[in-house]
């Protein structure tokens, strides 16, 4: 029988999410170099490459992988020998650990979680509670699996109750492409098959917990209905051309995961979750020892990657820059950005619509400015804020076209696609999209010299911002003709991929 003292159950979650807010598993890091060498899209290529340097900067510096410092899940498999030196239960053991990790003045995370979510949705100020599934199993030890999980790739989750006869695989080739470039591919899909629709979703998530061992099944060939299943989907996924950030290209995912459970008979429960480019998760056990050891990585084990940019970048001062200036950039170019930038998201974005409802004055004017859409981490040390990469773009669609109309916007910074209302809406306006690249988020803070917040500082790290920004790189995404890269991007790469394929045929 093993006693397990809460003190060593608590202080192992605290440095377990320490741990993986700055270090990636080291086998989804070599994927991404099997990726970066492989990848023929030049606009992929530097998208995997600024999240390999941005990986490896994490790890050297102890600052976060990406700003979205997750939700946390937890999974807790008890063994029935364990006896608990605790007062507290399993998931208030967890929640603790988390609060005292994301509060770590060492290293701050970013609190994400919203208590109420249906009404006031107020922060809870620690990132706790945790989402903890507790099992009990044969055994005298406790093992651990926890993992923070971005918004932008659990908003894209689906899940679907398929007939008996329908084929898996066809179902998420045609629900792939809609999940769009919100969840930063390149990444994993986790899928959950059988039993209900919870345990699907259960089984879709802990299989993300898994390790990326994709290639040595493709070299040793696949022997079960599972392994099987993972290698088609990841062969067909992948010629999908969706590619990196969602602009076309070679590697859309890196593995599948699978797991499945037994099922009623006229029911087939399918749930797909992806894992996005910042993939975050430890193991551990304890056996009453002591608190769990965990070893960091060697930097030597990082790839040696660099990005520089193109001969053709264009330099834009954001302080003088005007929507004629705007007009001549075209999809697909770089842009290194420096002057003042503007910050808003969801909560700033509802309150500026609030007041221009009311026919309030603005605090902030934003005639001819750009806004870039960050949830940064709070600043230590030196720096003028935390890692700040961006969220997903298309949560702000339902307000781009009163940003653009009433408030004189010309340009927007963010990460994945804009629906077709809201592209149309960009070209009538004549502005701009710009995509920074998900799961960069220390990289792109490095650009940032001066921050101050100007509105709405109650709402934390949703406030509004001022960034001082020197050669911040970004991506134009849809130009102001509405020309939409993550449109015409995987349908370049789908078209290459077929023809490739038809020429190894040949």
């Amino acid at each position: 029988m093993s006693i397990i003292k809460k003190q060593d159950f608590i202080d192992s979650v605290a440095d377990a999410l320490q741990y993986i807010s700055y270090y990636h598993p080291l086998d989804f890091v070599q994927a991404l170099e099997k990726a970066y060498q492989k990848e023929q899209s030049q606009a992929a290529k530097d998208a995997i490459a600024q999240i390999l340097i941005n990986s490896r900067m994490s790890a050297e510096g102890h600052r976060p992988i990406c700003q979205d410092t997750g939700i946390v899940t937890c999974f807790v498999k008890i063994g029935m020998q364990v006896q608990w030196d605790s007062d507290l239960t399993v998931q208030e053991m967890v929640d603790e650990g988390v609060r005292r990790a994301y509060n770590n003045p060492d290293n701050p995370l970013r609190a994400s979680i919203v208590a109420d979510p249906a009404g006031a949705r107020k922060n809870t100020k620690d990132n706790a509670p945790a989402v903890v599934h507790i099992d009990m199993v044969p055994g005298d030890h406790v093992e651990v699996a926890i993992a923070a999980k971005g918004g932008g790739s659990e908003n894209k989750s689906k899940m679907v109750m398929l007939n008996p006869s329908d084929d898996i695989v066809e179902w998420v080739l045609k629900t792939l492409p809609t999940m769009g470039a919100g969840w930063c591919p390149p990444g994993m899909l986790g899928i959950g098959i059988g039993g209900t629709a919870e345990k699907a979703a259960v089984l879709a998530k802990e299989a993300l917990m898994d390790p990326v061992d994709i290639h040595d099944l493709i070299e040793r060939g696949a022997e079960t209905t599972e392994e099987k299943l993972r290698l088609e989907i990841f062969d067909k996924a992948n010629k999908l051309g969706i590619g990196a950030q969602g602009l076309g290209g070679l590697t859309t995912v890196v593995d599948i995961k699978i797991k499945s459970a037994p099922t009623h008979a006229a029911s087939k429960p399918v749930v797909m979750i992806p894992n996005c480019a910042a993939t975050r998760h430890v193991h551990f056990h304890l056996d009453g020892s002591g608190p769990a050891e965990l070893t960091p990585p060697k930097l030597e084990d990082w790839p040696e990657v660099t990005w520089e940019v193109g001969e053709n970048v264009r330099r834009v001062n954001l302080d003088t820059v005007t929507r004629d200036d705007i007009a001549q950039w075209k999809m697909g170019e770089t842009v290194l950005l420096s002057g003042k930038l503007l910050t808003g998201r969801d909560a700033a974005h509802k309150r500026i619509q609030d007041m221009l409802n009311k026919g309030e004055q603005l605090p902030v004017d934003f005639k001819d400015r750009f806004i870039y859409y960050v949830g940064p981490v709070d600043a230590i040390g030196d720096e003028a804020v935390g890692p700040a990469g961006p969220t997903t773009s298309t949560r702000m669609d339902k307000f781009t076209d009163m940003m653009l109309e009433q408030t004189g916007l010309i340009g927007m910074v963010g990460k994945a696609e804009r629906g077709p209302a809201t592209v149309e809406s960009i070209k009538r306006h004549k502005a701009v999209y710009l995509m920074a690249v998900g799961g960069a988020a220390y990289l792109v803070a490095k650009a940032v010299k001066k921050a101050r917040v100007l509105a709405f500082e109650d709402l934390g790290m949703e406030a509004i911002y001022e960034f001082e920004v020197e050669d911040m790189p970004v991506t134009v995404a849809v130009d102001a003709e509405g020309n939409n890269a993550h449109v015409a991007g995987p349908a370049i790469w789908q078209a290459k991929i077929e023809e490739l394929d038809a020429q190894l045929k040949a």
